[in-house]
């Protein structure tokens, strides 16, 4: 089976929350495929959701396709409007990402082949706080912190530097969408199951509609210059970089 590999990010701060995704599901020398990792339910002034997805494509796609016909059916014995807490909504999708698992369980196995799944929900409640929170294969979740307001999902080591040293709770939402595209960024330039296009939304606190959404490609004028910028930023930080004591020597 080949690896079902992707980056994704939330980060939470004092004036909202920001969700970035890459859109490659499947990396090869012979094979690429692009999927979106980002699905909103948006209920103005009930609740706007943003869902993140990384692992199985076949697990990720029956359980949105689940929690879409729970939505549609009155009669459904929950969904995603019938949750009064963030994190009843992230029990909810571990239970389906389980469900679905444990339905293919026995295939799967024999094939050798692995279906798991984990989501990054997050969003707002109306008269509640934003909330972000990462839920494993297992279904089990937890919540992002005050120390670290940021979950991410997938191939995460190499983004995960630049937002230990830029974000924290002040961190303004422009500047957190911006930290979240070096993120991606950095990923894709080290691993080539990461892909573009990236996909940013935006929700800003206390407003209940539908998040601010756009998709970078690699022509994008965005990308391309926070690309540029970043990439002579780091090389003119670099030079600066203190002299060793020989090289002082050396230079009189």
């Amino acid at each position: 089976m080949r690896p079902q590999l992707t980056y994704c990010l939330a980060i939470n701060v004092n004036k909202g929350l920001v969700f970035a995704s890459d859109s490659r599901t499947n990396a090869g020398v012979d094979y690429v495929a692009t999927y979106s990792k980002m699905t909103t339910f948006v209920f103005p002034q009930n609740r706007s959701i943003v869902l993140l997805t990384s692992g199985s494509l076949a697990t990720s796609q029956a359980v949105i396709n689940t929690i879409k016909t729970d939505l549609n059916n009155p009669d459904a014995e929950f969904s995603l409007l019938k949750g009064n807490y963030l994190h009843e909504l992230a029990k909810y999708i571990g239970q389906l990402s389980q469900r679905e698992q444990k339905l293919h369980a026995e295939a799967m196995e024999k094939s050798k082949s692995n279906s798991e799944s984990s989501f990054i929900i997050g969003g707002q409640l109306a008269g509640q706080p934003c909330e972000i929170f990462l839920i494993y294969p297992q279904g089990n979740y937890i919540s992002a912190s005050a120390e670290t307001p940021y979950l991410q999902i997938g191939e995460n080591k190499y983004g995960k530097p630049i937002l230990d040293r830029i974000i924290g709770a002040t961190t303004s939402l422009e500047d957190a969408a911006r930290c979240a595209i070096v993120s991606l960024d950095s990923t894709i330039r080290s691993n080539i199951s990461v892909g573009p296009p990236i996909e940013l939304a935006i929700h800003s606190n206390n407003v209940i509609e539908a998040p601010y959404r756009t998709s970078l490609n690699t022509n994008s004028v965005m990308y391309k210059s926070v690309q540029k910028h970043w990439n002579e930023g780091l090389k003119r930080a670099f030079n600066r970089l203190p002299r060793f004591e020989w090289e002082k020597a050396l230079t009189k």
